[in-house]
């Protein structure tokens, strides 16, 4: 595992999430986000908690000892609520520490630890392998949600490239999910989407990474998107 072919998209990431954070004034972090009920510093409070939860998972594949994600979800919540209305000054600040803090436990893992699975709070197995690059995940899309001029548009094609990866495989996982077929315009990303698949009957739904992952993650309708075999797009399974 080369620590930095992992670490420093996220860091990348996680420097334009900062960026756009530091244009908001406080006012404007009170804000309606994208995720309703949040408002801006309720999603920036979250990516930094999110943050400090894979930590508590991954000391968990460090150690051997199980450790949640989060305690529960209202204390997850209760954390949100919490941080939501401070000063962007201190926003800032939090996440920037907590970015610190989650490259610190990548690099504390011995080689063994990169195998141990742990769980997520959604019940999903994962090795730090799936479970490090999914805190681009979490500072792509969040970052999209702040609606504050950084979109979908705007995710890096290898980022857009492994989310979108990632949620098909999770897709995959699942019993009952309905069988869809997602192809991109702009690169050679082909998925199914549940299951079983037949190139006869089940709908194909084409368009660019960025308006894929937008329907993916029920950021959009899907409006930009071309379907066959439907007569619209559908919403997208949920994801997460």
């Amino acid at each position: 595992m080369r620590l930095n072919a992992v670490l420093d998209p996220i860091h990348e990431s996680t420097e334009r999430f900062i960026a756009t954070v530091r244009t908001l004034s406080d006012a404007q972090i009170r804000q309606p986000s994208l995720v309703p009920p949040w408002t801006r510093g309720h999603t920036i409070t979250h990516v930094a908690r999110a943050g400090d939860s894979l930590c508590r998972l991954l000391a968990w594949a460090r150690t051997g000892v199980e450790t949640p994600q989060y305690s529960s979800m209202e204390a997850r919540a209760a954390e949100i609520d919490a941080g939501a209305a401070r000063p962007t000054a201190e926003l800032v600040a939090d996440v920037a520490a907590g970015a610190d803090r989650f490259a610190e436990a990548v690099r504390a893992l011995p080689e063994d630890a990169w195998q141990a699975e742990v769980r997520m709070r959604t019940g999903e197995l994962r090795t730090p392998h799936t479970l490090v690059p999914a805190r681009l995940r979490e500072l792509e899309v969040h970052h999209a949600d702040l609606a504050a001029g950084y979109g979908f548009a705007d995710i890096p094609p290898a980022a857009a490239r492994w989310i979108i990866d990632d949620i098909a495989a999770e897709f995959a996982r699942r019993d009952g999910a309905p069988a869809l077929r997602i192809e991109a315009l702009d690169s050679d990303l082909a998925h199914d989407l549940g299951g079983p698949a037949d190139s006869r009957t089940t709908p194909l739904i084409a368009g660019t990474q960025a308006a894929l992952l937008a329907w993916l993650t029920g950021r959009s309708t899907g409006a930009d998107l071309n379907i066959a075999g439907a007569e619209k797009v559908p919403a997208a399974p949920y994801w997460i």
